[in-house]
């Protein structure tokens, strides 16, 4: 039986040697056996490493091996120290060696020295030896050059593309992973994007990039943008200076600086395949699943395409569905991934980490600080305080807490859960993300103004993961290496006395991330700042946990560790879930929801009677998952509740009675039982006729296996003992949930609801007239209430609905209701007539308004009605009348231009027109002046 340690050690090995890695024990060395080797347990100054890496008989890296489960986030400093032991005999490409890897046979994480700041990533697989060969051989790393980028050259571009660029160049300096640049139908984001590719190639040194498209026509477009790109600073065609492969075959083209393709054929070649239909091209294959749900496109390391192979992967029209399905196809390669889209959904911010470049913003406000003993600054977000749902058919992914393995599961009905449930069964990365951006947005300018340095931190978080998820966000967020930000709980691996020293004394970490250990007795005297991402229920426990900053400490003391820091006169504590309002108690209570809805229900379905052999086929693959999971305590209350029987029992009996081999045998023994009771010889005796089981042996088999199978799930006690063990090891990662500020300020500027109204209101309005300054010469409609505020007729329904939809794409929330809601808030008093908010219509008036050429904001419908009386009262005037069935027709006439702008004979021949005779009645009723009085009511009445 192996270990953990020795089983992790086995894949680790497999997947070396499928990276290219020759793997050999240190007493069995052959350095000139392969180009690279792996050696185990090779010696150094500080104790033997788990694998050493050299290329060419020269040590380029190690790998810090850990059994299957454990952590990563803080292994990295293992590795780094065996990176810098001196070792003996062997030739080295540098003192430092520079590559380093962390693995536990599930996962695995690298870092490159060399980079500016070098920050450990999740990897797919290990890079080959060539790879790292190369990679020694170059002056500067990648994400050193992404930071020497020249300004971008303006010649030819629109100012979204400018903005676009310059944004993209800002993140991709700071190492964010993930970037989404969204731009609206028509304003050229494949141009941008060809734009930025020459960029990275000429100027980043990119080896190769991947741009993905959902169908083959667009990747037929795209290849049409790169031949026509004409490089700005060179005047040749992008297609000229380097090569551009659009695939039509499974082949790649080994000098193409650009691959083009769809991701239904990088998924077909990732798995091997030789060919793959291009028919199959044609349809989007980010809506695959747009007719019924698919499952997720899972790859293994593909050597002819290694996870190295493309430094920047663009992904053209990302969609929802392709993080349903084509998640781990994305995230195969290690390389930066940027979106391309008009009409982002909520997946596709979780996916790319919130951090749309077109969008990002640095405005802060400038408060005064307060000196005083401590401050409570207040951070509050929307699923903070109320949680999230994830929709029905989303997919989810599911981490099992013991082993850390990860898994995508796709949602039968809504995921609720509630701001109590958060980082316990559910984590959701934006909501730790969000609250970390707010603060670092703040932290210069309202907690400690006119500082350039993050003061010293610490992070109070609800467990160990969390802990893992909030270091890996500080370091994104703030774009700084692995030394800025440290866990120091009991599960890291890095001795916590030398932390915690490099805490107090030294300029790194600026930021440490605990449970429990630094929450009493610990004393840190430079810290200035401290933030709660888990409640406290404990008054003696949350003042122990506060005292951590009111440490005093000499002027010099701490200008030694910040160096722009005059004096401690002030700690701030950054409340990010209300742990200064919670109810006190002398203990802590921790509350656990159930959760694993898709579970529940599963196990609820089959106690009602839903015996299908799917489910159960399903629900024995869960319980067997669930079994490798479970502690001592687990297991002891399952037995005790079912009487002796585990998990695995459980499991097995439900597999039991949907396996064919097991349903044959208890058949045979039925069989055999019966003809025996019968005095006859049983099957397979001598004398016995050569039929197999009858069909009711079949299915009397089948029954009694189910019925063993499902009976001890009729025990509402176990179904509620098995979803609660469930729900605590299996964690939900909720990747779809976007969260926003609801509220941040310092203690006694909390916003009143009203006033967060008003706020979220004028930010609406002010969006929409940024808007139309923006488009005023692009959307024809804006054009012509732009310059010609009185040409009525000018404009038209298709003019509306362009203009409705190109607001929509650029930010869904200015829809005709909100901003007519925004108005009323701000402007009450200019706002007349509610009406049907929702109609397209009102956005003429909206812009009017908004373009000051109305002083009241006029529901379109009312706009109409009174022109429509202003009219009759002139017709009257003028001794022209109407009869009753006229005025009838003249009232219906009105409506349809309160709706649609304008009315015409095409409208005659649809409701509620046709409903009273259609044209040839219209025409009866008014004779030849039909045409006449139509055109003269558009006149009088349109927009």
């Amino acid at each position: 039986m192996l270990t953990p340690e020795q089983h992790a050690r086995q894949l680790i090995d497999a997947q070396l040697t499928t990276a290219g890695w020759l793997v050999q024990d240190y007493k069995q060395l052959n350095l000139g056996a392969a180009a690279g080797i792996a050696v185990r347990e090779y010696p150094t100054a500080s104790g033997p490493a788990d694998y050493a890496l050299l290329i060419d008989r020269r040590l380029v890296g190690m790998v810090e091996a850990k059994k299957e489960g454990t952590s990563l986030t803080a292994v990295a400093e293992q590795t780094a120290r065996y990176r810098s032991s001196a070792t003996k005999h062997a030739q080295r490409v540098s003192d430092e060696l520079p590559f380093g890897y962390e693995a536990n046979g599930q996962e695995i994480r690298f870092i490159d020295a060399r980079d500016p700041e070098p920050r450990s990533r999740p990897v797919f697989g290990f890079h080959r030896p060539e790879t790292l060969r190369d990679w020694t051989r170059q002056i500067g790393t990648l994400r050193a050059r992404l930071r020497t980028m020249p300004a971008v050259n303006t010649g030819g571009l629109r100012d979204c593309q400018i903005e676009a660029l310059r944004n993209l160049d800002v993140s991709l300096k700071d190492d964010r992973p993930r970037a989404l640049i969204q731009m609206a139908t028509g304003s050229g984001k494949t141009f941008t994007a060809v734009s930025f590719i020459y960029r990275l190639i000429k100027f980043a040194g990119a080896k190769r990039v991947l741009f993905l498209v959902d169908r083959g026509n667009l990747g037929r477009q795209t290849l049409q943008e790169f031949q026509q790109y004409t490089a700005p600073d060179d005047g040749r065609k992008f297609t000229e200076l380097y090569n551009v492969q659009h695939l039509t075959s499974n082949q790649l083209d080994s000098v193409s600086k650009v691959t083009i393709t769809t991701i239904q054929r990088l998924y077909s070649m990732l798995r091997g395949e030789a060919e793959y239909d291009a028919g199959n091209e044609e349809r989007s294959g980010f809506e695959l699943n747009a007719d019924a749900p698919q499952r997720p496109r899972e790859v293994a390391y593909n050597p002819a395409v290694p996870p190295e192979a493309y430094d920047f992967v663009v992904i053209d029209e990302c969609h929802r569905s392709i993080y349903n399905v084509w998640q781990q196809v994305l995230e195969y390669f290690d390389a930066h991934l940027i979106g391309l889209t008009a009409t982002p959904a909520k997946q596709t911010f979780g996916f790319f980490n919130q951090n749309l470049v077109m969008e990002y913003s640095h405005e802060r406000a400038v408060v005064d600080g307060v000196n005083v003993g401590s401050d409570v600054f207040r951070i509050q977000t929307e699923i903070t305080a109320r949680g999230s749902r994830i929709e029905a058919g989303s997919s989810v992914k599911r981490m099992e807490r013991q082993t850390r393995k990860k898994r995508w599961e796709t949602l039968d009905d809504d995921l609720v859960y509630s701001g109590t449930q958060l980082d316990r069964s559910v984590t959701a990365p934006d909501q730790i993300r969000t609250v970390l951006e707010e603060w670092k947005a703040r932290l210069f300018t309202e907690l400690f103004p006119g500082r350039g340095i993050v003061p010293k931190t610490l992070i109070f978080a609800k467990s160990d993961h969390h802990a893992d998820e909030i270091v890996d966000l500080v370091r994104e967020v703030f774009g700084k290496s692995n030394e800025f930000c440290k866990k120091i709980t009991y599960a890291a691996e890095e001795k916590s006395d030398e932390l915690i020293k490099k805490f107090r004394n030294d300029f790194n970490p600026r930021v440490a991330v605990t449970v429990d250990m630094i929450s009493t007795g610990t004393d840190i005297r430079p810290l200035e700042c401290l933030l709660f991402l888990r409640d406290v229920r404990s008054r003696v426990y949350f003042d122990q946990m506060k005292g951590r900053g009111t440490r005093v400490i000499s002027p010099t003391d701490l200008e030694a560790v910040t160096s722009d820091a005059i004096a401690k006169t002030r700690f701030v504590l950054v409340d990010a879930v209300g742990v200064t309002d919670s109810e006190k108690k002398d203990t802590e209570s921790v509350e656990r929801q159930p959760g694993g809805l898709g579970f529940e229900k599963l196990l609820h379905a089959v106690a009602q009677g839903n015996h299908e052999p799917a489910q159960l086929r399903s629900l024995a693959t869960r319980l067997a998952r669930l079994d490798r999971q479970l502690t001592p305590d687990d297991r002891a209350a399952v037995q005790a509740a079912t009487g002796g029987a585990t998990v695995q029992h459980l499991a097995a009996r439900l597999y039991d009675a949907v396996d064919p081999v097991k349903q044959e045998a208890e058949a045979l023994r039925l069989a055999t039982a019966e003809a025996r009771a019968a005095g006859q010889p049983a099957p397979g005796e001598p004398g016995a006729p050569l039929a197999e089981p009858t069909d009711a042996h079949w299915q009397e088999a089948v029954r009694q296996l189910t019925d063993t199978a499902v009976l001890l799930f009729d025990d509402p006690a176990l179904r509620m003992l098995l979803t609660k063990v469930h729900a605590q090891h299996d964690l939900v990662i909720d990747l779809v949930s976007q969260d926003r500020v609801l509220h941040a300020g310092f203690e006694g500027e909390r916003t009143s609801p009203e006033a967060a109204q008003e706020a979220l209101a004028r930010q609406r309005v002010d969006k929409f007239q940024a808007f139309i300054a923006a488009h005023k010469d692009e959307i024809t409609a804006l054009q012509l209430l732009h310059n010609q505020p009185y040409a009525r007729r000018a404009v038209t329904f298709a003019h509306i609905r362009e203009l409705a939809q190109a607001l929509r794409l650029d930010n869904p929330q200015l829809t005709p209701e909100s901003l007519w809601t925004a108005y009323e808030q701000l402007e009450k008093a200019r706002v007349r007539g509610a009406g049907p908010k929702t109609l397209l219509t009102n956005l003429v008036s909206l812009v009017r308004f908004a373009l000051h050429q109305t002083d009241t904001l006029t529901a379109y419908p009312l706009t109409v009605d009174e022109r429509y009386h202003a009219w009759l009262a002139a017709q009257a005037t003028a001794g022209r009348s109407f009869s009753p069935e006229q005025r009838q027709w003249l009232a219906m006439m009105k409506e349809k231009v309160a709706t649609s702008l304008s009315v015409d004979a095409e409208d005659f021949t649809l409701p509620p027109f046709v409903d009273q005779g259609g044209y040839a009645r219209a025409r009866q009723v008014f004779g030849a002046d039909l045409q006449q009085l139509v055109d003269e009511l558009n006149d009088a009445l349109a927009a």
